[in-house]
């Protein structure tokens, strides 16, 4: 039981790209990271996040700025764990990165609680000048992708 248990663990910090930092602790996976234990960046703890969720496994998840103040490697290494854990679930994503939500079914934009516009990220380009999705979009990256 106990090593089905840590291999799940192990399975669930690879998928969260979280394993190598784990790995690099004290204690590897044993290491008390707890209140008088060893203290993790944030990168790490939103990496260690996206592990506990992965080993909850929920039908339903919600992620509130799981990229925010990440640099730009970093944040593609959870980006890229957070597209892998929403495979086949339903997830809802608040981000302000556009990069954040661009892969999702389904984007709803609002503004001071209205709600503005909703398609997918090529719906939503395709409105183009008449639309804020595609302001944001251009504004923030300088092009189309």
């Amino acid at each position: 039981m106990i090593g089905s248990k840590r291999c799940g663990v192990e399975a669930a910090a690879h998928t969260a790209n979280a394993h190598d930092f784990i790995c690099g602790l004290k204690d590897s996976y044993d290491t008390n990271c707890w209140e008088k234990g060893v203290q993790l960046s944030d990168e790490q703890k939103q990496r260690d996040a996206i592990a506990r969720a992965i080993l909850r496994n929920p039908r339903i998840a919600l992620w509130d700025e799981a990229t925010s103040a990440l640099d730009g490697e970093v944040e593609k290494l959870v980006k890229d764990a957070l597209e892998r854990v929403m495979r086949g679930k339903t997830t809802m994503v608040v981000a302000h990165r556009l990069n954040t939500i661009m892969n999702c079914n389904l984007i709803i934009l609002l503004e001071n609680g209205l709600l503005l516009e909703k398609g997918n990220h090529a719906s939503l380009m395709e409105m183009r000048h008449t639309k804020k999705y595609y302001g944001l979009f251009t504004l923030h990256f300088g092009r189309e992708k």
